[in-house]
């Protein structure tokens, strides 16, 4: 597959198709969404890339026979077709609701030279030749899909393609015997050409896009922790105006996949067309991962002696903490916020290097959570700003006592270790369906019930 094919492909159905598996009859943790306004920016970096492309593709030969008065019978060859010049000058890609995509390509115009031959009897003879093709139109159907593995499939539906003027020079010795019939050639050259194109459009559909779709990773990895599962749940949904593309969206821990025990909300999108493309992120998303990252035991802390000592001179205490249970991202009208449940556990350490349990704290906090995309690493980063922390003995083994000292301790410690740890993961980001050499700028991002909205629009970086 030629490089730009292979970025002719990328541009056109990547963005439209992303990613992978994803079990029916569950909603999406993601939506991604091209309006028309993104359909036509592709449509128009698809034709720069088909335009450069043209000049690689080998024209087909053709022969006829020829009879003319008082010269017999003959044979004649066109060969060695090579494109010169082209210009694609309109396209259009437009939803073809309930079945994929219409890729129209019009008013456009291919100057290709070559070389004849004429064979009589014994008589051989040759010369070159121009020939211009205009008003050239296409208009391919793709159905678009997805496979039981989730990956996406692409094939065509219906293709055809007109040329309005074939205008063909020929020079060289005789050259006039074959303007003789003229127009039986540029008739033929005509119906070649028309069943040509559409034929390439199907091999190249069949033979290169579709097995390199077929090539496409199913999930990415984020850290030594965790993936994330970017599957296709069903076929991409065409609109009047619009594409839709459902995606998973699932953290996991690819060390060991975990069924996660709740679901995708139902997200019910805005009508907005302003961006070339919408995702829409639901707090799915950020909660699996919330859970990925609870089960490997990543907020995990434990406080040691020596930053006890202090407070607690006469005794050798360690202090372990641990999340409740995984923090849910809340989602509101312009709000993001956390109120994670924190259960901290209080060793003495014996001689015998074992551990005492002494005394057991429940700790609490509300956190708010703010969102950025970040344009230069296409990634969706966070920050988070919680609030002091309130804790509760729980439990102690050598009765009731001030807690205040070890509340002080654990806020300096939680807001100025553990958190701008977290927040540094963060600001590292999470990738969203992408491809290479796309980049998005302008983005808009909103907080709505269940899901964040973020509308952007798209640039082609050439390589």
């Amino acid at each position: 597959m030629g490089a730009s094919t292979r970025a002719l492909s990328l541009l056109l159905l990547g963005l439209l198709l992303a990613f992978f598996p994803g079990a029916l009859g569950t909603n999406p943790g993601l939506v991604a969404r091209i309006t028309d306004k993104g359909l036509e920016y592709v449509a128009r970096e698809g034709l720069v890339a088909l335009q450069s492309e043209l000049y690689r593709i080998t024209l087909p030969d053709f022969t006829g026979d020829f009879k003319i008065n008082h010269v017999g019978r003959g044979r004649y060859e066109f060969h060695s077709l090579n494109i010169r010049s082209c210009e694609l000058l309109g396209s259009a890609l437009t939803p073809i609701p309930g079945q994929g995509l219409s890729l129209s390509i019009s008013d456009s115009f291919i100057w290709a030279q070559g070389k004849w031959k004429v064979r009589k009897s014994f008589l051989k003879l040759q010369g070159s030749f121009d020939v211009q093709v205009k008003g050239v139109t296409i208009l391919v159907n793709l159905l678009l899909g997805s496979e039981p593995s989730g990956r996406p499939t692409v094939m065509t539906s219906s293709c055809s393609s007109h040329i309005r003027d074939v205008d063909v020079d020929i020079s060289g010795d005789l050259g006039w015997l074959l303007n003789l019939f003229h127009s039986q050639i540029e008739s033929k050259f005509r119906k070649i050409l028309e069943s040509e194109i559409c034929e390439m459009v199907q091999k190249s559909v069949t033979s290169d896009l579709q097995p390199y779709l077929q090539t496409l990773p199913v999930t990415t990895e984020i850290d030594r922790f965790a993936s994330i599962d970017y599957s296709l749940m069903e076929a991409p949904q065409a609109t009047a105006q619009m594409l839709d593309v459902m995606l998973k969206a699932e953290f996991f821990n690819h060390h060991h996949r975990s069924p996660v025990a709740f679901l995708a909300p139902v997200m019910s999108l805005p009508e907005e067309h302003n961006r070339m493309v919408y995702f829409a992120i639901s707090d799915y998303v950020f909660n699996t991962a919330s859970l990925v990252y609870h089960e490997a035991g990543y907020l995990n802390f434990s406080i040691t002696d020596d930053m006890l000592a202090r407070q607690y001179p006469n005794m050798n205490l360690e202090l372990q903490g641990a999340l409740v249970s995984a923090p849910l991202l809340n989602f509101s009208p312009g709000n993001l916020s956390l109120a994670p449940q924190m259960e901290i556990e209080a060793f003495v350490l014996l001689p015998s290097s074992t551990k005492e349990p002494v005394f057991r704290l429940s700790v609490a906090t509300n956190v708010s959570a703010m969102l950025t995309f970040n344009t230069s690493t296409s990634k969706l980063t966070g920050f988070l700003k919680p609030e002091e922390i309130r804790v509760e003995l729980k439990e102690s083994k050598f009765g009731v006592f001030n807690v205040e000292l070890l509340e002080a301790l654990l806020n300096y410690y939680i807001l100025n270790t553990l958190y701008p740890e977290v927040n540094d993961k963060l600001t590292k980001g999470f990738p969203l369906p992408l491809l290479k050499h796309i980049q998005l700028y302008d983005p808009v991002l909103q907080i709505h019930k269940d899901f964040l909205f973020l509308g952007a629009n798209i640039q082609y970086i050439r390589v």
